[in-house]
């Protein structure tokens, strides 16, 4: 006997629609959860394996601090380190918060707060590395004092290392910034005073040292005059570094915790880096301002 039981068709096909339809968001919700967990277990070590982490880095010595002193001190904790170049001060971060990197060091402090500030991004520092300083360099003049009336004045144009020109600049009293500006934000637009009719040039913080040949000073970061064989002690100053400018290992704030993040923070702050680098040819950087 057959026993016919009568739907309506429309109904059935709504049941089976919002079948489907649960199955693919259940499906999906799992598939993030996943991607979530993998990156995140991607920066931990498992027993008698290497992690490999890739660091992003910008032309100039940290990149090779990375190689020579901090790469070395970590393979015991299970880790071996690459470096990927990158050739401007965006990528490296947008790299690091998208997952195609691990890590990076090429910034200090005040250049990551305002960038991950300005590009909504979720990054953190582990620490501070010993950092080469900002120079005002010149391939005219041998002193602060030489610095004549008119004089061309080149100076990065990423918001950060502008200000931080500015900055030094105001140190060595070739110009003041209004009073109530916030330093690490200020620009051109902020100058308050400028004695000696400085003609300021804004370019990309890559080609300052290049510009060395076109201006009469340039305040080339210290990540570009090193790419660029310009000595400190040829500067005509340094800059009197604070803790905003040194430079800082960044993770995203989701690896922390991992096993990576916990391996470098406590390398940053141990001993046995400080004899390291003292030992390397970056002993004589800007030291961080918890050593």
């Amino acid at each position: 006997m057959t026993i016919t039981i009568f739907k309506k068709p429309n109904g059935i096909k709504r049941i089976a629609a919002a079948v489907l339809a649960a199955a693919t968001l259940i499906s999906v919700a799992a598939c993030g959860s996943g991607n979530s967990a993998s990156a995140s277990n991607s920066l931990n070590t498992t027993k008698g394996k290497t992690t490999t982490i890739t660091v992003g880095v910008c032309a100039g010595p940290y990149g090779d601090m990375v190689d020579k002193v901090i790469a070395p001190l970590l393979k015991d904790d299970g880790f071996k380190l690459k470096t990927k170049l990158f050739n401007d001060y965006v990528q490296p971060n947008k790299a690091l918060a998208s997952g195609s990197i691990q890590a990076n060091l090429f910034q200090h402090g005040n250049y990551l707060k305002k960038f991950t500030a300005d590009n909504n991004l979720d990054l953190t520092s582990l620490g501070q590395t010993p950092t080469l300083g900002l120079g005002i360099y010149s391939n005219k003049y041998k002193s602060i004092d030489d610095i004549e009336d008119g004089a061309t004045v080149a100076i990065a144009n990423d918001g950060s290392n502008l200000a931080r020109s500015l900055g030094v600049l105001q140190q060595q009293g070739l110009v003041t910034l209004k009073g109530e500006v916030d330093a690490t934000k200020a620009t051109v637009n902020d100058i308050a005073s400028n004695p000696k009719n400085l003609k300021i040039k804004t370019i990309d913080a890559a080609q300052l040292a290049r510009s060395l040949g076109t201006v009469d000073v340039a305040l080339v970061p210290g990540n570009y005059s090193w790419a660029a064989d310009l000595k400190p002690a040829d500067a005509l100053v340094m800059e009197k570094q604070d803790d905003g400018v040194i430079e800082v290992f960044v993770v995203r704030t989701q690896d922390v915790d991992s096993d990576f993040g916990k391996a470098v923070k406590k390398l940053l702050a141990s001993q046995k880096f400080k004899d390291a680098i003292a030992k390397s040819e970056f002993k004589d950087f800007g030291k961080p301002t918890t050593w």
